[in-house]
């Protein structure tokens, strides 16, 4: 009997992973967990109008949050499918992303909500309290370290695929596609170490304006990121043989 020709996703990959491993469950029900820290921590039931209301002001924080940490609970669940890995190596990625994951709540947490807040006057309330300008630096710290992280493993997950592209039988739009992904993740801990360095050389104090909030405003060079690095990926692949 003849092989039934291969199903492809909308982005062109086959999809190995349609069977769920107990390491992507568990990996969803932590993801799921992190984004429940992220409403409750720190807050009270509503029990008024007036708290409601005040409860509802953060909204725009959580929003930002709920986008960030869907952006990699979607990407690790893109590669699940596209690659069907669980390995040990796999295992080991995926459970320190978990980990990574539960860390990196509270920073992001107190970023968003500190940027919302300063971008508001104060009007959309942040559960953090900066005591001075001399606080920022470390609050942009924490949140690069730990989005820098996260940014590592996801690289180290798709390195992992690239390294296993031969026994994955990838096909030139599979192999072009995880070179793009690996290079748009690595952008995550390069944009990181580009905060870090920001956030300890540009002087704390008032006179330094907005300057001090530039470590956290670089994080959005990411959104720039995926249309270089896609015509890079693009570019390869036109050059390979057979393409």
């Amino acid at each position: 009997m003849a092989n039934a020709p291969a199903i492809l996703s909308a982005d062109g990959f086959r999809d190995r992973g349609a069977q769920a491993t107990r390491l992507e469950a568990f990996v969803d029900a932590a993801f799921a967990f992190a984004l429940t820290l992220v409403v409750i921590a720190g807050n009270d039931i509503p029990d008024s109008v007036d708290a409601l209301v005040q409860a509802m002001k953060s909204v725009p924080a959580y929003a930002g949050c709920f986008l960030l940490i869907m952006r990699c609970w979607s990407a690790h669940a893109d590669w699940s499918r596209r690659y069907g890995l669980d390995d040990l190596t796999s295992r080991r990625l995926g459970v320190l992303l978990v980990f990574l994951v539960l860390i990196f709540v509270y920073p992001m947490r107190m970023v968003f909500s500190s940027l919302f807040s300063a971008l508001t006057a104060g009007y959309l309330p942040t559960s953090f309290s900066i005591d001075s300008v001399a606080d920022v630096p470390a609050m942009f710290i924490m949140f690069a370290v730990a989005f820098g992280l996260l940014g590592a493993v996801m690289t180290a997950l798709y390195w992992h695929a690239w390294r296993l592209r031969d026994a994955l039988e990838l096909s030139l739009h599979e192999r072009a596609r995880t070179r793009f992904e690996m290079m748009n993740w690595a952008a995550v801990p390069a944009v990181a170490l580009l905060s870090l360095g920001l956030a300890l050389t540009i002087p704390a104090v008032p006179e330094s304006g907005v300057w001090v909030g530039m470590p956290g405003f670089v994080f959005f060079l990411l959104n720039l990121a995926p249309f270089a690095l896609n015509r890079v990926a693009e570019r390869w692949r036109r050059v390979q043989p057979g393409a």
